[in-house]
């Protein structure tokens, strides 16, 4: 019951998250690890709005993930939620850089886009 209990929780958490990405739209980038403490120059060579959309898709994922995790663990057994946890964690990691590059470097405008102001 423990398993159940720890990987519901999370379903609300990062559903929220993700209905903040989706409701924040552009605004709501800002708010991404080591994405706001950019200068706003800096800032406005990346596609916020993509960025925005790519956090709400994995906070949403990442809360169907605890949501089988809590299913699985109230009618299979205590491990699968385990498993939720670790697969997760997995998908989390992947996307945690300390290089900035690495980190937003797909998002980033092509030069001239965000020299027009687009």
């Amino acid at each position: 019951m423990i398993g159940f209990y720890a990987c519901i929780v999370m379903v609300p958490c990062f559903w929220l998250l993700s209905l903040f990405f989706a409701l924040g739209k552009k605004r709501a980038a800002n708010w991404l690890s080591g994405f706001h403490w950019l200068p706003e120059e800096e800032r406005a060579k990346y596609d916020r709005a993509w960025m925005a959309r790519d956090e709400r898709n994995a906070c949403f994922l990442w809360g169907l993930i605890m949501l089988f995790g809590a299913m699985g663990a109230m009618w299979i057994s205590g491990w699968v939620a385990l498993a939720a946890y670790g697969i997760w964690m997995v998908l989390f990691f992947k996307d945690v850089h300390l290089d900035m590059d690495k980190a937003f470097g797909k998002y980033k405008l092509p030069e001239e886009q965000h020299k027009t102001g687009q």
